[in-house]
């Protein structure tokens, strides 16, 4: 007889145990952590403790990703009041890349709207092939430029195309030295939102 087709007959016979309870009483098993033996009842608290403590451990996990979510929405209001509380083009313009530094300590970033600073038409080709943030580990076109000297240190990219009434108005560039700042395949959401102020932020001044 397979060890299967134990433990399948003790499956659909329940009634076995009560039948044979003081058998219960009597196993004993190799303790999974040691070399001796231990009763059954005492390898079942071991499984829940190790049940309790992979629970702890995802309440943990989720307490502080929602502690990470507050956060960023404070930072998010933070960037929002201060786009909104500058009053020229160029302050806004200077308003947006300085609070990315400072509020979200984003080490590196570039902004280029349309109307005063025309793309070379692979630039825009990729602005207006994105309709999400996308995350790259190597410059996309010419856009390495942007970052004079800091250039050739820079290990991953954020594209923020910036809309308004559907169009391209410009693009928004977060870069880092930290290849896992950025990466394919991260989420994007709050760099949508970032992308949704600074576009509504400088699309009545595009």
């Amino acid at each position: 007889m397979k060890a299967e087709d134990v433990a399948n007959y003790l499956q659909n016979n329940p009634d076995f145990f009560e039948a044979h309870a003081q058998m219960l009483a009597d196993i004993v098993i190799p303790h999974p952590y040691g070399g001796r033996t231990i009763s059954l009842s005492e390898r079942q608290m071991l499984t829940l403790r190790e049940r309790v403590k992979e629970l702890e451990k995802k309440l943990h996990d989720l307490l502080e990703f929602a502690k990470e979510n507050d956060g960023l929405q404070s930072k998010l209001h933070q960037f929002t009041l201060t786009l909104f509380g500058t009053g020229t083009a160029s302050g806004l313009q200077d308003a947006v890349v300085h609070n990315l530094r400072e509020v979200f300590a984003i080490p590196h970033a570039a902004l280029h709207l349309w109307k005063e600073q025309a793309p070379s038409a692979e630039v825009l080709a990729f602005a207006d092939s994105h309709t999400q943030p996308v995350c790259l580990h190597e410059a996309s076109a010419d856009t390495a430029q942007w970052f004079g000297e800091a250039a050739p240190h820079l290990r991953s990219f954020a594209y923020l195309p910036l809309r308004a009434n559907k169009q391209t108005i410009g693009l928004l560039i977060l870069a880092s030295e930290d290849t896992q700042r950025f990466y394919p395949g991260m989420g994007t959401v709050f760099l949508q939102h970032i992308a949704d102020l600074a576009s509504a932020a400088l699309s009545p001044r595009s």
